[in-house]
């Protein structure tokens, strides 16, 4: 027993830690931006760096489906070794983001005038960030189609490649912020063209990769064979995606009326606010290391039809995870400050992000749970439960943001800490009647 334990552990490790690299390797996108362009010492900028990336983000991370259905469907292929079924799965996943993707493009003018106004940005802040909008707005076709070939390595448990591929997408993107901003002085602009291409030159990495795998080299043909495209297949593949979308569309929302309030409170506040999300999304990515975890080992759980490898690999992914967000915490304790403050040169964003640093501390304590249930309900395709969960929790939000104005901007993120903790109690109660379903014998 003492050796299937730390067989799971080693595996859980395995898929975790190089996930957990690739999402820092991701995050170094926004913090390497937002760090540049805090050299400058210009809170417009920076601003228009926030509301620019925030609202392309908004806009693409909606369709982060295709990565997460992606991970769950050639999961549960995996399990049940049905690598024909893997190759299906690229085949639609990839159609899907390309079709999304050219949706995008014909909207791209309505799209970018109208988004930003959400954001209720004014003068500098709203010029800068239709510059950077309008420059990054040209990648979303590379970032979709990136998401299902991502999600299709991790499904078949491919971290190394994956972290291979990000971490040197990343260190292109890096030089190219520092010569096009610190060398060029393109400002703004600089951030957006370094973001584009080094998003370019991670799509023809992983194409590469992709077209070494065996049931890769069967998608292309799938193309022309009308199983591909039953009805049924794609009924399914809707469903999921469908409640994957609006999942992702109430997160967003939370975000947006996170960085709608911090807008409304000023500059200072805005750039403030843009600091702490970006260290909340780097926390946040390495919990979803775990979550990666979670989310392959419980769809080739599924796909298995094993509750026993199921439960196992739940508590030990939740113990793994609240592990990880501790020793986060402890760290934002002793150098929160500090860290935050030095994304900036602009004294009143740092005095402002030193006042709210508290709250690096607190919310990936508040996260970790629902993280892992996330991933829980992704792997299996429980996403319907997921939608009304979070559906739930940004009521909650809303209605706490509302009760905690007279705190200002500590109320903000005390309401955005709420929201992960009722997303956790949701998921929790809705957990225990999916898992019976699923797994009870037929008939």
């Amino acid at each position: 027993m003492s050796g299937d334990r730390g067989d799971l552990n080693r595996t859980i490790l395995a898929i975790a830690l190089p996930a957990i690299v690739t999402n820092v390797a991701t995050a170094l996108f926004g913090l390497a931006d937002m760090w540049l362009i805090g050299r400058l010492g210009d809170a417009a900028a920076q601003g228009g760096v926030e509301i620019g990336a925030k609202f392309t983000m908004t806009l693409l991370i909606v369709f982060n489906f295709l990565r997460s259905s992606t991970v769950a469907l050639t999961a549960q292929a995996a399990g049940r070794g049905a690598e024909d079924d893997q190759a299906a799965t690229l085949t639609r996943g990839v159609a899907v983001a390309l079709l999304v993707g050219a949706v995008l493009l014909c909207a791209w003018p309505v799209t970018v005038t109208y988004g930003l106004q959400i954001f209720d940005a004014a003068g500098g802040v709203s010029d800068q960030a239709r510059t950077y909008a309008d420059i990054r707005y040209v990648g979303g076709v590379a970032w979709l189609v990136n998401c299902v070939l991502t999600g299709w390595l991790i499904g078949r448990r491919r971290m190394r490649t994956v972290l291979a591929v990000e971490v040197a997408a990343n260190l292109v993107h890096i030089a190219l912020d520092v010569a096009f901003v610190l060398g060029f002085g393109w400002g703004v602009a600089g951030v957006a063209t370094a973001t584009l291409l080094s998003e370019t030159l991670k799509l023809v990495a992983l194409l590469a990769v992709v077209a070494r795998e065996a049931p890769a080299r069967r998608a292309l043909a799938l193309v022309r064979v009308p199983d591909t495209w039953r009805p049924a297949e794609l009924g399914a593949l809707f469903r999921l995606n469908r409640d994957l979308f609006l999942r992702t569309l109430l997160l967003m929302g939370a975000t947006v009326l996170l960085t709608r309030s911090g807008a409304q409170q000023g500059p200072a506040v805005l750039a403030a606010n843009a600091i702490l999300y970006q260290l909340f999304m780097l926390q946040a990515l390495i919990l979803d290391g775990f979550e990666s975890s979670t989310q392959v080992l419980t769809g080739e759980s599924v796909g298995a039809r094993d509750r026993a490898r199921f439960g196992a690999q739940l508590r030990a992914n939740l113990a793994w995870s609240g592990a990880g967000a501790v020793l986060i915490a402890l760290v934002f304790l002793v150098a929160g400050g500090a860290i935050a403050a030095s994304f900036s040169t602009d004294p009143a964003v740092v005095a402002t992000v030193r006042t709210y640093a508290v709250w690096a501390v607190v919310l990936p304590l508040a996260g970790t749970v629902s993280f892992i249930f996330d991933g829980v309900m992704i792997g299996a395709s429980w996403t319907r439960a997921m939608v009304i969960s979070m559906a739930a929790a940004l009521a909650g939000f809303v209605l706490m943001r509302w009760l905690a104005t007279p705190l200002g901007n500590h109320g903000l993120w005390l309401a955005f800490s709420l929201f992960f903790v009722l997303r956790a109690a949701g998921q929790a109660a809705l957990l225990p009647g999916l898992v019976r379903r699923t797994f009870s014998p037929p008939g």
